[in-house]
C-alpha cells in the first residue's frame, strides 16, 4: 500500500506528497540535536519516552530507526518530495554520521562510504527491491576501490543479495549510453500515453460520490469510508501522475535541446532526466525516465563468489534494448 512508504514528515492529500508539520518537526528536530551532539541512541531514548510514534505508528525507537532519518535523501526534495531539511543541514549530519563511523572504524567494517553522490537514492536493486549504496574496499589503502551493491548486499556479515556490482564509471556509461538511446527515439516521447486515465477517472468519480453518500447518511465511522478515502488519494495520486508525464516529457526534450550525441556523463541532466535506474541480475539495468520512458541496458556479468563475495563485470559491452 503506498501509504506505508510515506517517509515520516510527510503526509498525502489529493494525490499530492505535502509536509506534515506535526511529523516534521520532529524530524527536524531529530536533525537539529544530532548536529548539537546527541548520540542516535540518547535521541531514540528520549523520542521514545516523549511518546513519539516512528514511521510504523509505534513509539519504540532505536538508534537504527533514528539513523534512517538522518540518511533519508527525499527530505532534500526532489520530483515528488517537498523539501524538509536544508541543504547544509542534511550535509553537516552527513558530514558527523562519517566522522563517528570512521572513529570507531565502522566505514570498513561495513564497507560503507555515507558521503551522497549523484547516484544516492537513484539506483534500485531489482532482485529485493532496496537501493544501491556506495561500498568501500580497503579503505585508505593504496588497493582502495568503490563500488555499488546492493543495501542488502552485507548484512551481519552474510551476503544476502547477489546482485550485480557498478563502479561509478559503468553507471555513468549506463546513463550515456541510455541517453543516447532515447535521443535517437526523441519522437516516442510524444507518443507515451498511457491507456488509464479515462478508466481511473471514472473509478475517482464512482469513489467519490460513495464517499459522499456515506457522509451524507452520517456514516462517519464507517470502515468503509475509511478505505474509500485511502483509495480516493491513491486514484488522485495515480492521476496526477499521468498529468506529469507530459510536462516532464517537454522537461526532457528541453534538456536534450542542441545534443545530438552525449559523449560524456552530464551530471546536471542526469539530475534532471532520471527518475531511477533499476538493476536486474545478469541481465539488465532498466533506466527509468522522469516522464515513465524506459530503456533497457543489457550487461554481461561475470560473478566469482568467495567468502568476501567478489565479483567481476564486464562493463564494457553495454548494448541498448528498445
Amino acid at each position: 500500500m503506498m501509504q506505508r512508504h510515506m517517509p515520516m514528515g510527510y503526509k498525502m492529500v489529493n494525490g499530492q506528497i505535502e509536509i506534515n508539520e506535526e511529523q516534521a518537526q520532529i524530524v527536524k528536530s531529530i536533525f537539529m540535536d544530532y548536529i548539537k551532539g546527541k548520540s542516535l541512541k540518547a535521541i531514540a531514548k528520549e523520542l521514545s519516552e516523549r511518546g513519539i510514534l516512528n514511521a510504523n505508528k509505534k513509539p519504540n525507537w532505536n538508534h537504527g530507526s533514528v539513523g534512517k532519518i538522518l540518511q533519508n535523501v527525499k527530505y532534500q526534495g526532489d520530483e515528488f518530495y517537498p523539501r524538509l531539511i536544508d541543504e547544509a543541514t542534511y550535509k553537516k549530519a552527513q558530514d558527523m554520521r562519517a566522522a563517528v563511523e570512521k572513529k570507531f572504524g565502522r566505514s570498513q567494517q561495513f564497507n560503507a562510504m555515507k558521503n551522497q553522490s549523484i547516484f544516492s537514492g537513484k539506483i534500485r536493486c531489482g532482485e529485493c527491491g532496496e537501493t544501491y549504496k556506495k561500498y568501500v574496499e580497503h579503505a585508505g589503502k593504496p588497493s582502495e576501490k568503490i563500488k555499488w551493491k546492493c543495501r542488502n548486499y552485507i548484512f551481519q556479515n552474510r551476503v544476502l543479495c547477489r546482485n550485480s556490482f557498478f563502479t561509478e564509471d559503468e553507471l555513468k556509461n549506463i546513463f550515456t549510453e541510455a541517453t543516447n538511446q532515447l535521443i535517437r527515439q526523441k519522437k516516442r516521447l510524444d507518443k507515451i500515453q498511457p491507456n488509464e486515465p479515462p478508466k481511473m477517472n471514472l473509478e475517482l468519480r464512482q469513489t467519490d460520490n460513495r464517499i459522499k453518500e456515506l457522509e451524507q447518511d452520517g456514516e462517519f465511522s464507517s470502515p468503509e469510508l475509511a478505505e474509500l478515502i485511502f483509495k480516493r488519494a491513491v486514484l488522485y495520486y495515480e492521476c496526477s501522475k499521468v498529468a506529469n508525464q507530459k510536462r516532464n516529457a517537454e522537461k526532457i526534450k528541453s534538456a536534450l535541446t542542441d545534443i545530438n550525441t552525449l559523449t560524456g556523463f552530464n551530471e546536471e541532466l542526469f539530475e534532471t532526466i532520471i527518475k531511477r535506474m533499476t538493476v536486474f541480475k545478469e541481465t539488465s539495468v532498466k533506466v527509468e525516465f522522469i516522464n515513465g520512458f524506459i530503456i533497457n541496458i543489457s550487461i554481461e556479468y561475470k560473478r566469482k563468489d568467495g567468502k568476501n563475495g567478489n565479483s567481476e563485470k564486464d562493463g564494457s559491452n553495454h548494448t541498448a534494448t528498445s
